[in-house]
């Protein structure tokens, strides 16, 4: 806990990225590259945030995902904190794949420009700013989530909350389905809901990846706002009223109540 109440008065900050070289040979991966990693359930950070400055204009390095906080456990509370980096800012993790691991990211800020949400746990991001960041050479694009939820869990639900940045407009995708290691098993879930949309986020807001297609998979809108925000049609699923209310962050938090 940073004892001001102001997220921004206490930095926790590291540079590796994934192709980083490590001491003892090969390199850091993208998971092993982040500033701070939580593998304990029951885990609480408030009012400081977690930097990876890693400068993607390094050359020398290509593989340049950089975690600024990485989770891979279960009852997780992110509250007024800040998530700073480029590329795989934020991994929210579960220990396996068949094991859940609910994160609640609340009045916080998330800032990156590709993939910089993603992860397999069942994720609630509410009230929290998503800042959209332009590359290390001035270029506009991105995607805001890569979930890679296992079959029959729960992904990332964005809610009450802000996806906006200083980009181009119609530049960045709300998100993408990330199939781990190729496992055609995982079934990866996003839904945005009642979010404030910048012009920022493209008017088709999914795409593929890695040959999967999103529609396969599970992504939706519901009741957003803003210049980003559009109607219901082939390329923005938008949820019913009565699917909305199993939308729900208590639905997500499934009987666990953080305090």
């Amino acid at each position: 806990m940073g004892s001001t109440g102001n997220k921004s008065d206490v930095t926790i900050v590291y540079n590796n990225a994934s192709g980083t070289p490590k001491p003892g040979g090969g390199t850091y991966g993208t998971g092993g590259s982040a500033t701070v990693a939580v593998e304990a359930d029951d885990f609480q950070a408030r009012h400081l945030q977690f930097v990876n400055d890693f400068n993607e204009a390094n050359t020398s390095i290509t593989d340049k995902q950089a975690v600024a906080l990485r989770t891979a456990a279960d009852k997780i509370v992110l509250d007024n904190i800040g998530a700073v980096g480029d590329q795989d800012t934020l991994l929210l993790d579960s220990a396996s794949k068949t094991t859940v691991g609910r994160v609640y990211v609340n009045n916080s800020v998330v800032q990156g420009n590709v993939d910089f949400v993603f992860g397999r746990a069942s994720a609630v991001i509410n009230k929290s700013t998503i800042r959209l960041v332009k590359r290390y050479d001035g270029s506009s694009g991105g995607y805001v989530a890569a979930p890679s939820t296992a079959a029959g869990k729960k992904g990332f639900l964005f809610i009450d909350s802000t996806i906006s940045g200083d980009v181009t407009s119609r530049s960045f995708y709300l998100g993408r389905p990330w199939h781990a290691g190729g496992d055609a098993s995982l079934d990866p879930q996003t839904v945005v809901r009642n979010t404030n949309l910048s012009a920022a986020v493209k008017t088709t807001p999914w795409t593929d990846m890695s040959g999967f297609s999103w529609k396969d998979d599970r992504f939706a809108e519901y009741k957003n706002t803003g210049a980003g925000s559009g109607a219901a049609s082939g390329d923005r699923p938008q949820l019913t009223d009565a699917q909305a209310a199993d939308y729900e962050i208590a639905d997500w938090l499934s009987g666990w109540q953080p305090s």
